[in-house]
């Protein structure tokens, strides 16, 4: 019965001047209250608080204590209107400085912005130079501020949860998708009591999204995979597990490659990449070479940052690098997210004013190879609560994340605490939302010219405005088939090689042409 000691603690912690109620009946009434949480009967305690509410409702300090019962037990709803009524009828001063601050943070909780920035006002008009969390409270007060701007401006629609036959789930999270939208990568628990999967979800004929799967059975195990990144082609999976055997940290990144249709053997991605600490919440570039994770390793910037590695032409992974400032804060740094073009990230953090919790940002790779500074992406996209990962398709036009469905408030004075399902949502990306470049792509098969069987070979693609290698793929070798993404505004060529093959050269110039469809293009050597 651990929440009967954090009420007992509450109680102790409650505030000393406590005005007496000259009338009889009152004091009676607090008394009796009083004796009830000696009694550890804290919800008659609450019941007795709420007869001296109505029967004296001028007493503020009984709204009060009230408040700070329903707190302890877990009921923070009526706790947020135990204190917002109460201190309304209570002399504005420092001795109620705690409560100012505790009904900003319940209000703020509940995204009710207006009320935590008038609570926090009176906090700064009364709190003594003593009173803990004072800096909290003033950024707090800048949370508000923008949230309620934000919410006057709001960026695009709202989003909506995806239809059967997703979201069957009590959890769904981190989707992702191929770049042909052809597959929706996320991770699912069927239930409460069950552990972390990855499931695949298949683009229908009509283009709607069919019965999730499990990824296979080479991936999923009796230890938590989640968390997965997939690659523009959906040949390379990274995913987090944790506790497995020979593992590095609790948590660590592992990789799988597809051939056909079947995945390897997890592979676990080495001390260039993880930590002994935690790891996970991967992204994978289009041609799946470079890879964005988060980690609570020590010599970050704050909790949880976002780290980058790369993959060496020797096949081994750079070590992990921090991605510093301006991306990574003093809070917590989590969930990146590369858009296929490779120039815009997203990713949610606590460490920026937005709208309370984790919001999420979005940042442009720099000419100098940096990263901007981070922008909210607003209302309705972020809210009070904490938001999780971001998918935006490579071409721009379509969003994924996920959210907590909202359930019913516990009964007043009640300990009922529900654990909220978790589900996949979709909505239309707004232009201020949108990566910094449209990406399409071109896929095919690579086939030998003369036996006209699929062939395994290498396809780079590089901007000749630059002159720079920016993709890097392999075809099958069991179907010959690749993707390889292109973005807007750039030339490109694109060359395919296999082993004593002739080389094989294309280009495309999208650097001013209007229509910019996916392109299937089969390549015989």
């Amino acid at each position: 019965m651990l929440w009967l000691t954090t009420a007992d603690a509450a109680w102790s912690q409650l505030p000393v001047r406590v005005q007496t109620p000259t009338n009889t009946k009152a004091r009676s009434l607090l008394e009796k209250a009083q004796q009830q949480v000696k009694a550890r009967d804290f919800i008659k305690a609450i019941e007795t608080l709420n007869q001296l509410n109505q029967k004296f409702p001028s007493f503020g300090e009984a709204y009060l204590l009230k408040g700070s019962l329903l707190k302890a037990i877990g009921d923070n709803r009526g706790a947020l209107a135990a204190y917002r009524d109460g201190l309304t009828k209570v002399p504005t001063e420092a001795a109620h400085a705690s409560e100012y601050q505790l009904l900003g943070d319940l209000a703020l909780s509940y995204g009710e912005y207006q009320t935590a920035l008038d609570a926090y006002k009176q906090l700064m008009k009364v709190a003594p130079k003593t009173q803990r969390n004072m800096a909290k409270s003033q950024r707090q007060m800048l949370t508000c501020e923008f949230a309620l701007k934000a919410m006057q401006e709001p960026v695009g629609e709202a989003p909506v949860p995806l239809p059967a036959p997703l979201n069957s789930f009590k959890f769904q999270y981190f989707p992702a998708l191929t770049a042909d939208n052809r597959f929706l990568l996320f991770t699912g628990r069927p239930a409460a009591s069950s552990g972390e999967d990855l499931f695949v979800s298949r683009q229908n004929k009509d283009g709607t999204l069919g019965v999730p799967v499990p990824i296979s059975s080479a991936i999923n195990t009796s230890y938590n995979e989640g968390a997965g990144s997939i690659s523009g082609d959906g040949k390379t999976l990274v995913f987090a597990s944790c506790d497995r055997p020979k593992a590095i940290g609790n948590c660590d990144l592992y990789i799988s490659r597809r051939t056909g249709n079947n995945w390897s053997a997890p592979v676990n991605l080495g001390t260039n990449v993880n930590s002994a600490e935690w790891d996970s919440q991967p992204t994978l570039s289009a041609d799946g070479r470079t890879l964005y994770f988060t980690s609570t390793r020590r010599g970050g910037q704050g909790q949880e940052d976002i780290y980058v590695t790369t993959l060496q032409p020797d096949g081994k992974w750079s070590p992990a690098k921090n991605l510093g400032t301006p991306v990574n804060t003093v809070g917590k740094d989590m969930a990146p997210f590369i858009h296929a073009s490779g120039t815009t990230l997203y990713y949610v953090t606590d460490g920026l004013v937005g709208m309370g919790g984790l919001d999420v940002f979005r940042c442009e790779k720099t000419a100098a190879g940096t990263w901007s500074e981070p922008r909210n992406l607003g209302y309705p996209l972020n809210t009070f609560e904490n938001e999780a990962s971001l998918f935006i398709t490579s071409d721009n036009q379509r969003g994924f994340c996920s959210r907590s469905r909202a359930t019913d408030e516990p009964a007043a004075g009640s300990r009922m605490v529900r654990e909220r399902p978790v589900e996949l949502f979709g909505f239309a990306v707004p232009p201020p939302v949108k990566a910094r470049e449209t990406s399409t792509y071109t896929q095919g098969r690579v086939f030998d010219a003369n036996t006209k069987k699929p062939l395994k070979a290498e396809v780079k693609l590089y901007d000749l405005d630059t002159d720079e290698l920016i993709q890097f793929v392999t075809s099958d070798p069991e179907y010959g088939d690749y993707t390889v993404v292109l973005n807007e505004g750039h030339h490109y060529a694109m060359y395919a090689a296999a082993d004593k093959y002739l080389l094989k050269s294309l280009s495309f110039d999208y650097s001013s042409q209007r229509t910019f469809d996916p392109l299937t293009l089969d390549i015989y050597l």
